[in-house]
């Protein structure tokens, strides 16, 4: 959308020949910034109601940098994943309130505290090696506004660890379960609760676990029937779509 079309959108709006919705549905489409080595989706709040996300592999830390710096000028918080301690630094320097999750990789920046979104997410871990899994999604789904309870090494070899939880699960809008392994943790999780069930495989066990490929089919082959599954490893697809599920029955400043 160029100047001319932005002035008309205006001028049909001060004019009364359009509404604020069309004008808003209008600015859904509006361009992203062309920085050379990459297009910032500035108004991908408007469509998904979450900025666009930095997935920092492949990028050098100059180029994360400068993505961050275009997202942070438009003035909605910032989440960057799967980043090394190198680039957080970098845009620590830039930005000094931003925050790094060791365990997740992950880089925040919060200019604006999320509104409360109404439903909870739990994420529970199998064991200890699914954590930085797990943090990922805990990280993403509470810069989008999501209450989270974490749930931690209550794999199926000791059953009753996750038993011990049921009440905190029961109360879940959105679980996500992170599971390496043989990835069974999903099936029993998606039999004990009613909120649906994102299964994250992990690429977390022995050689046969074929990085993450075995427990991807078992949870892709669930007999539980309210498990969907994301990628493997991908625990912020998890906890993003684990939060879009909390925020259907809206934010709570909606219903003050």
């Amino acid at each position: 959308m160029n100047e001319e079309r932005l002035r008309e959108l205006l001028r049909g709006l001060r004019e009364g020949k359009l509404s604020e919705d069309d004008v808003l549905k209008a600015l859904q489409l509006l361009p992203f910034e062309d920085m050379g080595f990459a297009k910032v989706d500035h108004h991908r709040t408007l469509r998904c109601g979450f900025p666009e996300t930095v997935f920092c592999p492949g990028k050098t830390a100059e180029e994360v940098v400068g993505i961050v710096r275009s997202l942070v000028s438009a003035g909605g918080n910032v989440l960057a994943t799967r980043a090394s301690r190198e680039i957080f630094e970098a845009v620590k320097r830039q930005h000094p309130s931003a925050e790094y999750n060791e365990r997740a990789r992950a880089i925040t920046i919060v200019q604006k505290a999320p509104a409360k979104l109404r439903g909870r997410v739990a994420i529970v871990a199998a064991g200890t090696g699914d954590i930085p899994v797990a943090e990922e999604a805990r990280v993403t789904a509470q810069i989008m506004g999501a209450e989270v309870d974490v749930i931690y090494d209550v794999g199926v070899a000791g059953l009753h660890r996750l038993l011990s939880h049921h009440s905190k699960l029961l109360e879940a809008t959105a679980v996500v379960v992170v599971a390496g392994m043989e990835g069974a943790l999903a099936s029993v999780v998606g039999g004990l609760v009613k909120a649906p069930v994102l299964a994250v495989p992990t690429s977390v066990g022995y050689g046969a676990s074929f990085h993450g490929l075995a427990p991807l089919l078992t949870m892709l082959n669930s007999c539980a029937a309210g498990v969907s599954v994301v990628n493997i490893d991908n625990g912020f697809g998890g906890g993003y779509v684990a939060a879009l599920i909390a925020a259907v029955g809206g934010r709570e400043e909606d219903h003050e």
